[in-house]
């Protein structure tokens, strides 16, 4: 029970999420719960301290009674959630179990290094969907990297964009930086930045433009000029920050 608990005439107690579930009827004597408060209890609950509930995946903080929901919900431990964009996909876990879980459940193309040559083919550009789009996992530095690459529709026109999440927390997410480049004919557009963790969802990332994004004329430029079919080639690695001669990092092309 967390507070606040509640206790009805006869002495029974129970919480108020399950007070709401019970319709304000004690689920014992069916007698109405009305608002009265079991501060007897509560107070027995602020001297209690639990475990978090993840700590069977790591954690072994010990918190009271009631910052322990806050801190559960900012665990470094609690499980990922399926970083695929390509469905509303509902597995959660650690990161090792992520990794099977995409290359077994989603057949995702996983790639050693931390260098990258990413080609789009598209035979009619004109015609974009809101969720056309590829994942590629890298593993570098001991870690794992989601490279995504959609067309999507911003106003009127379509635009393609590439960008990296970190298969990890945030704090370490800062630790590494990635460039992304697509170019052709003289031209050539660059991107340097951060990889988001994959804490923050695909659409969050997108829909923040956090990412290389490519117009659709200069894609199609980049492309020949032709405005037949699009060809697009991203290439870009990744590095650490900090100690950078940690770690082994093996140039890996890949189309």
């Amino acid at each position: 029970m967390y507070p606040p608990i509640h206790q009805c005439h006869n002495g029974h107690t129970l919480c108020s999420t399950c007070k709401t579930r019970v319709h304000n009827r004690c689920p014992t004597c069916r007698q109405e719960l009305g608002d009265i408060r079991c501060l007897a209890l509560e107070k027995v609950a602020e001297s209690l301290e639990l475990p978090c509930k993840y700590y069977s995946l790591g954690c072994t903080e010990i918190f009271p009674y009631y910052s322990k929901l806050k801190h559960e919900a900012l665990c470094n431990y609690r499980p990922y959630s399926c970083p695929y964009a390509g469905s509303e996909c509902s597995a959660v876990g650690d990161i090792p179990f992520l990794v099977a879980h995409l290359r077994d459940d989603h057949k995702v193309d996983m790639h050693t290094g931390c260098t990258f040559n990413h080609r789009y083919v598209k035979s009619n550009p004109r015609e974009v969907e809101n969720a056309t789009w590829m994942l590629t996992v890298f593993h570098c530095f001991g870690q794992y990297f989601c490279l995504h690459f959609e067309a999507f529709q911003l106003g009127m026109a379509p635009v393609y964009m590439a960008f990296l999440r970190f298969m990890g927390d945030e704090n370490d997410a800062r630790t590494y930086s990635y460039s992304l480049e697509v170019g052709g004919y003289g031209r050539k557009l660059i991107w340097e930045g951060t990889p988001r963790s994959i804490r923050d969802s695909h659409r969050k990332v997108r829909d923040s433009h956090d990412g290389l994004i490519i117009q659709r004329n200069m894609a199609l430029f980049f492309s020949g000029g032709d405005r037949k079919e699009l060809k697009l080639r991203v290439t870009g690695r990744i590095w650490k920050e900090q100690n950078p001669d940690a770690g082994v990092c093996i140039p890996n092309l890949c189309s």
